[in-house]
This record gives C-alpha cells, structure tokens and sequence, in this order.
C-alpha cells in the first residue's frame, strides 16, 4: 500500500511539474509571435 502511494505521489509531482513547463513554453512562444508581428509592421511602415 505504501509503494502506491509513493509512485501516486511521484507521478502527481511529474504531471504537475509537465504542466508547468508546457505554459513557460506556451509564453515563450506567444511573446516570440509578438515580436515578429512587430517587426513585420515595422518593415511595412
């Protein structure tokens, strides 16, 4: 019973952590379109 209850708690941690770095990755991405979308309308003025 302890075991399951260890490999829940580790498997809760990752899911957590996964969670996490996908929505850094999802701001990274965001910002990386705003800065061409810049530059762009940059280039056309």
């Amino acid at each position: 019973m302890r075991k399951i209850f260890v490999l829940a708690a580790i498997a809760a941690s990752m899911a957590v952590a996964a969670c996490n770095t996908v929505s850094g990755a999802g701001r990274d991405v965001q910002a990386a379109g705003a800065a061409v979308t810049s530059t762009a309308e940059d280039a056309k003025n």
